[in-house]
């Protein structure tokens, strides 16, 4: 990937150190080889990990990435993160739309999740941001908070701006208002 010579200057409603745990699922470890016309220019998991939590960092969080091709091992992340996370942004790549075992685990956590994809995963074959087979329902957006998709590593920011300005929100998720 080429250097990012963009500086981003975001303000904030809140100070607090949020914690975004960032879980990548099966495939995602091939990034890099995968198809440059919608996985972009991205050279690994690695660099993306390493993109994604400077870009927190200038947002003043702190974010905590975990990776598998194994579901098992992604469920046991997700409980045992729980209690140190205040949320989860999840590309479930290769689970997308079987992965019912993580989609619950998360659910059960009752923090927000954002759920994140490179391609635009409702494109149809021969859209070129699409996924080569043709569209896909995810198992995940009907319990997702919030969802990015179609924006390659975009994704992942667009949905950590927007998941920390809405945990910086005290009326988010129904929070009671002072008005009320």
């Amino acid at each position: 990937m080429t250097e990012d010579v963009h500086e981003y200057r975001i303000v904030r409603r809140g100070a607090r150190d949020h914690r975004i745990a960032v879980i990548d699922g099966p495939n995602m470890s091939n990034l890099g080889a995968r198809a440059k016309k919608v996985y972009g220019d991205i050279g690994s998991l690695d660099d993306l990990k390493a993109y994604v939590a400077e870009f927190g960092r200038r947002l003043g969080v702190t974010v905590e990435s975990f990776s598998s091709n194994y579901e098992g091992a992604i469920l046991e992340y997700i409980h045992e993160s729980a209690d140190r996370v205040d949320a989860y942004i999840v590309n479930p790549a290769g689970l997308t739309t079987v992965g019912e075992g993580m989609r619950h685990a998360l659910e059960e956590t009752g923090h927000p999740v954002v759920e994140v994809h490179f391609a635009n995963i409702q494109a149809g074959a021969g859209h070129g941001r699409g996924l080569g087979g043709g569209s896909l329902t995810s198992s995940f957006t009907h319990t997702a908070t919030g969802l990015t998709m179609g924006l390659r590593q975009y994704s992942y920011i667009g949905a950590l701006t927007a998941l920390v300005a809405a945990l910086d929100d005290e009326c988010f998720l129904g929070a009671p208002r002072d008005d009320d």
